[in-house]
């Protein structure tokens, strides 16, 4: 199995169309207070083991992290366990915010 990727302009988009994505950000707390994308649900990397039933089922999981090595840690995890719709943010919030939105704080 491989991890599905997604680009921040395809998430863009999709946002832009309303489609139904559960964005789970698995940064630290800290770093969420810097810089998010909004709507977005943290739940950090540490946490997701034991939090794994907070995700819904029913959605597409899009997994975000700084630069996007975490979120692809965590999308292997959650296709591990049977979540099938996850996907790893390329390039993470730092390509959001050079690439989508400029108002995101770059760090």
């Amino acid at each position: 199995m491989s991890v599905q990727i997604m680009s921040v302009k395809e998430l863009s988009t999709r946002l832009q169309k309303d489609e139904d994505l559960y964005l789970l950000d698995v940064r630290t707390p800290a770093e969420y207070e810097i810089a998010r994308i909004e709507g977005s649900h943290l739940l950090p990397l540490g946490e997701l083991t034991r939090r794994l039933d907070e995700i819904p089922r029913d959605q597409n999981i899009v997994v975000i992290c700084h630069h996007g090595i975490r979120s692809l840690s965590a999308a292997m995890y959650l296709e591990s366990h049977l979540i099938k719709d996850a996907y790893n943010l390329s390039g993470g919030i730092d390509a959001w915010s050079r690439q989508i939105d400029p108002t995101v704080p770059l760090y």
